[in-house]
Parts: structure tokens; C-alpha cells; sequence
């Protein structure tokens, strides 16, 4: 059987328990929804790699070591990643709204804290504030656009702006990180997230409307503190490996616990009469392939441009600015490909655009090997920017083919899934891949190898799931 069925603006839905499709066009208060949903996604994004460029600066102030920086990050990817299946959850059983609008004010305020923090511990403990806020905002705000939006041409539409403004996300907070830390310090990363906070936050409100599992079963207790546990000791094991590598006792130690405990978590799903994970939702082919699909995707795209911002800096020594301008322009054509994903999605569906956007991103990501060692800018920008168009194809039908056919009920959960591979394939990317460039012989050794497995690694799983996908969930 083919990947999937072509569909267009006229199909119904899939699934018994959504409502008849509506045309794509968004106007009045849906309009206002997705503004809200979006600019917290994106904002959660921007938090992801604004801080980068500012590390050094950052460290200088506080009083920071250079080893101890890596928490300015991790202290943020901990929380994010390891609480998002419990906080998708939770949002399902007690209101996806109350939830949304409690992890927006914490963030806001973890951001404050962390802007005006006055040693390297009030600092730390913002950002590991601000990694829960996310946590809660990411799978209530995807649950609140799958439930608000119907699935076909609305949901496709949300998706591709939410899955451009994610993508663009990490890529803007790399600009803005640079321009904002020599005009203003690195203070001002920080001072952005708040801002953008204190735009969104008053409008939530009145618009969002409250959407939870009408049910109301038990909270899985023990599958919460497996999960939450075991997605911990992953990350944090998987980041610290970055630095101080795979023999180290720590990380061998809280590597080993969260197998340990991630593996608990699935025996203590298989029994319990309430799960908070469906196993059965998990052996979908459609859910399982398609998180595959999304976690190679994010981990290879910002581990790429993680790596070609040193090559652009590092080796062909163009200023920030420079390095600025050439993400700018995948950027927009990232904006780009967020406006013509829905149609190739309609056109053809969304398990053939997934397979094919990861083909793409994957041979486009090989064009990126003909870089040289002392010229190349251009060739990154044809090559990252066009790769990006892929990407942002992966991030929407990826989304799509997850959530699709999964009762209201039950997108909490769904949506938990994506935004926890989406969370934990940007955390665990560079530390695995990127580490690669700054430990070969030479920093453009370095870059090239990564370059070229993040290359097979999208075109290995593009092949593998369209095998996997050849049947129905």
C-alpha cells in the first residue's frame, strides 16, 4: 500500500471524532488563537539558541568557568525535555489552558530572574525555571491548536505556520543572540524572552478557551515519576557526555538509570489501567515512525547549523553580522516553505511529504560537503537554506502524521510525543554530533564529518520509514 493517500482541501477527515473540515483561510478569533499558540512556540524556540553566542560574555560576568557554562544551557534542557510527557498529560486531565497560561507566567518570570540574575546560581536556577515553564507550554499550546484547528486544510495551515515560526525560532535566536549581545550585553538575550512574555501573556486569556479529556481519568503516578525520571538522567547524561565524554562515571552512572528507568516506565505502562503513555498509540506505525522522523530531522538540522556557524567564523572569519545575513536568508525561505507545506500536504499527504522532505534535507545537507577551506559562504547559503525548505516540509508533515486520526482525548498525549522529540532531538544534537568538529584534527575536518553524517543519517531514516510506513496505523 502506498505511504499515504493523496488528499485535498475536500477530503474529510480521517478520523470519526473530528468535526467536517473547514476551508484553510483563518480569520477573526482563530486568527488570534494561532497568533497566541504560535508566538509561545516560538519564543520557547528562541530560548533554545539566543544564548549561544553570549556564553562568553555571560561567563565573564558572573563569574563563570568555561566548564560550568554548559549549564546555561543544560540547566534549561533538563526540565524542558524531561517534563513535557508528564505536563502534556497533565493538560489532558486538568485543562490544557490553565496549564498553557501557569507555564507562560513561570517562564515570564524565570526569564526576569535570569536577566537580572547577580551570581551564577540565581542564573541557573532561572534558566532551569524557564525549562519548566517550557515544558508546561509546549505540548498544552500543540494540544490547543490540534483541538481548536480540525484536521485537513485549518490544521495543516496551523501547523505550518507553528512548524515555520519553530523552525525559525532557533535560527533567529542565533542572530538576535550576536546583534543583541554587542549592543546590549548578554542580559538582553534574557530580557527578550520576558518581553515577548509580557506580549503574549495578557492576550491568552480571552482568547484561548479551555479544552481537556472530558473523562477526567487518574494521573499515572509511577509512570510519571519513571518517565520524568529516565528523560532526566538521558539529557543530562547525553549533554554532559558533550564535554566530558562517554567514560565519564557520571555519565555512565545517570546513563544507566535513565535506561533503567525509562524501562520501568514501559513494564509499569503495560499493567496500569490508566496509563499515561498508550502503548498501543506508540506501536501505531504512523506514531512511532513518524517521531523517528522528527527526532533526525531537529537533531540534524541545528546541529548543522551549529557547525557552519564556526566555519563561517572559525575558518572563512566573517563577523557576526555576515554569519547573521547568510541564517537570515534561511530564514525567509524557511517562512517560505511554511506557506507551501500545506499544499504538498494536501497535494500528496503527509507520510510522502515526510519521507520526501527528509530525501530532500538529506541530499541538499550532502550538497554542503563541496565546501571549501578557504571560500564556501556562498555554497552554504544555496545549500543550508534550501535544506531548511526541506526541514520545515519534515517539521509539519511529521506533526501531521503523528497526530493524525488520534482521538481529542488523547492529542495531549500526541502532541507530548512531538514536542518531546522536538525538545530532546534539539538538546541532544549538538552535544552528539556537534562535539564531533572541535575534537578532529582540524576545525574544518571536523565540520565536513559532521556535515556528512548528519547527511546519511536523514537519508537512512527517510528510507527506513517510508518501509515503515508502507502500512496504516
Amino acid at each position: 500500500m502506498a505511504l499515504d493517500t493523496p488528499t485535498t482541501p475536500t477530503t474529510p477527515p480521517t478520523s470519526p471524532t473530528r468535526p467536517e473540515a473547514r476551508p484553510a483561510r483563518l480569520t477573526g478569533r482563530a486568527a488570534l488563537v494561532l497568533f497566541v499558540l504560535c508566538a509561545a512556540q516560538f519564543m520557547v524556540a528562541l530560548d533554545f539558541s539566543v544564548l549561544n553566542v553570549a556564553l562568553p560574555s555571560l561567563g565573564a560576568d558572573l563569574g563563570m568557568s568555561q566548564s560550568a557554562l554548559q549549564w546555561a544551557v543544560t540547566a534549561f534542557a533538563l526540565p524542558s525535555g524531561g517534563f513535557l510527557l508528564l505536563f502534556g498529560r497533565t493538560g489532558d486531565l486538568f485543562g490544557r489552558r490553565k496549564l498553557f497560561l501557569a507555564g507562560l507566567a513561570l517562564f515570564g518570570t524565570a526569564s526576569l530572574l535570569a536577566t537580572f540574575a547577580w551570581d551564577p546560581a540565581s542564573f541557573l536556577a532561572g534558566r532551569a525555571l524557564q525549562g519548566v515553564g517550557a515544558a508546561a507550554i509546549v505540548p498544552t499550546g500543540m494540544s490547543l491548536l490540534t483541538t481548536t484547528f480540525p484536521e485537513g486544510p485549518q490544521r495543516d495551515r496551523a501547523l505550518g505556520i507553528s512548524g515555520t515560526l519553530l523552525s525559525l525560532g532557533f535560527t533567529v535566536g542565533m542572530v538576535l543572540g550576536g546583534v543583541l549581545t554587542d549592543a546590549f550585553g548578554w542580559r538582553s538575550t534574557m530580557g527578550l524572552l520576558a518581553l515577548f512574555t509580557l506580549i503574549v501573556l495578557p492576550l491568552a486569556p480571552g482568547i484561548l478557551t479551555e479544552s481537556r479529556n472530558p473523562q477526567r481519568p487518574r494521573l499515572d503516578v509511577p509512570g510519571a515519576i519513571t518517565v520524568t525520571g529516565g528523560l532526566l538522567s538521558l539529557i543530562y547524561a547525553l549533554s554532559t557526555a558533550a564535554e566530558r565524554g562517554f567514560g565519564d562515571a557520571d555519565v555512565v552512572i545517570t546513563l544507566i538509570a535513565g535506561l533503567a528507568l525509562l524501562t520501568a516506565f514501559v513494564l509499569i505502562e503495560s499493567r496500569t489501567r490508566e496509563p499515561l503513555v498508550s502503548l498501543p498509540m506508540l506501536r501505531r506505525p504512523s506514531v512511532a515512525w513518524g517521531n523517528v522522523g522528527g527526532l533526525i530531522t531537529f537533531s540534524t538540522m541545528t546541529t548543522a547549523v551549529f557547525v557552519l556557524t564556526l566555519y563561517l567564523q572559525e575558518i572563512l572569519h566573517l563577523s557576526a553580522s555576515q554569519t547573521g545575513l547568510i541564517f537570515g536568508v534561511q530564514g525567509v525561505l524557511s517562512v517560505v516553505a511554511g506557506t507551501l507545506t500545506p499544499k504538498v500536504v494536501g497535494r500528496f499527504g503527509a507520510r510522502r511529504t515526510l519521507v520526501l522532505s527528509l530525501l530532500a534535507q538529506g541530499v541538499l545537507m550532502a550538497g554542503l560537503l563541496t565546501i571549501g577551506a578557504t571560500s564556501g559562504a556562498l555554497l552554504v547559503t544555496v545549500f543550508i537554506s534550501l535544506a531548511s525548505m526541506a526541514h520545515l516540509g519534515a517539521i509539519v508533515s511529521y506533526g501531521l502524521t503523528v497526530t493524525s486520526g488520534v482521538p481529542d482525548a488523547e492529542q495531549g498525549l500526541a502532541t507530548g510525543l512531538v514536542t518531546t522529540t522536538q525538545q530532546v532531538s534539539m538538546t541532544v544534537g549538538i552535544p552528539l554530533l556537534g562535539v564531533l568538529a572541535t575534537t578532529q584534527s582540524t576545525l574544518f575536518t571536523g565540520v565536513r564529518l559532521v556535515l556528512a553524517l548528519a547527511s546519511a543519517l536523514v537519508i537512512a531514516a527517510a528510507l527506513l520509514i517510508a518501509l515503515g510506513l508502507r502500512k496504516r496505523a
